[in-house]
């Protein structure tokens, strides 16, 4: 890499679950490969915790300012190979990524404010119809948890 060249992102990354109290899950379409729904998913920058990571990306996402000690760390990690176009923006020796999986419980489904370059479209759903259309396993996994880990009173 070239000191001119965007630096790599790190292979690690945070999973965000953003759901209301009877569980309606925020879903978020990405820009680039349109098509695929998601909940808040992002690299952690250069010395920063899992969880700091998890509060900007649920902010640069959707707009929502949460507090850190709204989020549900569920001491929970995925790991998988990195493929296809995301394969690129990772140094050549890095070959996987560590996901940490957080959560967190808003009073209500509210509009959020989508980052433009990233996600182009919004839906609240049902936790079970939101993990049969998250495009990820691990995503699909962590909304069908939601009852057993990650549901919790809002503050």
């Amino acid at each position: 890499m070239t000191a001119a060249a965007k630096p790599y992102k790190r292979p690690v990354s945070v999973l965000v679950v953003i759901h209301t109290p009877d569980l309606q899950v925020l879903l978020i379409e990405r820009a680039r490969p349109g098509g695929h729904w998601q909940s808040v998913t992002g690299s952690l920058e250069a010395d920063e915790t899992p969880l700091e990571a998890a509060v900007r990306e649920v902010m640069e996402e959707t707009g929502l300012v949460r507090d850190p000690s709204d989020f549900h760390d569920w001491r929970h990690t995925n790991r998988f190979r990195i493929r296809g176009q995301w394969r690129p923006m990772y140094a050549p020796e890095a070959t996987h990524n560590t996901e940490h999986v957080f959560s967190v419980c808003i009073p209500e489904a509210v509009e959020v404010q989508l980052a433009p370059n990233e996600h182009v479209a919004q839906q609240w759903l049902p936790f079970e119809e939101a993990a049969a259309l998250a495009f990820s396993w691990s995503n699909r996994d962590a909304i069908l948890r939601l009852p057993e880990l990650g549901a919790q009173r809002t503050r």
